[in-house]
C-alpha cells in the first residue's frame, strides 16, 4: 500500500530558475523501483504521459532517449546519473531552457521505499515548463508504486 504525501519547495530566481519535487512511499522494495526504471520500454505501462519511448543505447550515463508524450512532438533527453537502485537523473533541453528531473529512490526502515521525482528547469519561462513537466507526477508516482506492488490496473 502507498501513502502518497507532497513535498514542494519552489525556487524562482528571475523567473530563470525553478525547483519543485514530489514524493509517494510506497511498500515495493528500491530493486523492484529500480527495475522498472531501467526497463524503459516499459515506462509507458505505468505513466500515461508517455506515448513512445526508445533507448538509444544501454541505460546508463550519457545515453539518449526519445520520449513522446500523447499528441505532442517527441523530446530528446540524455541520461546525466545514473545510480543502481538509487536512481537516475535526465536533462531535456528546449533551446535556451534546460529541463533537468531527477528520479530518487530512498530505502526506508520497514522495508519500505520513498521515489521522488525532482524538477530543476533553468533559463526563459523556467516556472511555467517546470509546472508543466511536473503537474503529472503525483498520479505518475502514484501509478509507478501500484505497478511495483503487483497492483497495477
Amino acid at each position: 500500500m502507498c501513502a502518497y504525501y507532497l513535498y514542494v519547495r519552489v525556487t524562482v530566481s528571475d523567473s530563470q530558475a525553478w525547483h519543485v519535487e514530489h514524493s509517494i512511499e510506497t511498500s515495493a522494495p528500491a530493486e523492484a523501483i529500480w527495475r522498472l526504471f531501467r526497463d524503459v520500454a516499459g515506462w509507458p505501462r505505468w505513466n500515461a504521459g508517455i506515448a513512445h519511448i526508445a533507448i538509444d543505447g544501454p541505460f546508463a550515463e550519457g545515453t539518449w532517449f526519445t520520449m513522446q508524450p500523447p499528441g505532442q512532438e517527441p523530446l530528446r533527453s540524455k541520461l546525466l546519473q545514473v545510480r543502481e537502485n538509487a536512481g537516475f537523473v535526465d536533462r531535456t533541453e528546449l533551446g535556451d531552457l534546460a529541463v533537468e528531473v531527477a528520479h530518487r529512490i530512498t530505502p526506508l526502515e520497514g522495508g519500505r521505499t520513498r521515489i521522488t521525482y525532482a524538477v530543476d528547469a533553468f533559463g526563459p519561462d523556467a516556472a511555467e515548463i517546470g509546472a508543466a513537466v511536473s503537474s503529472d507526477f503525483p498520479s505518475v508516482l502514484a501509478a509507478l508504486a501500484a505497478f511495483a506492488e503487483g497492483r497495477a490496473s
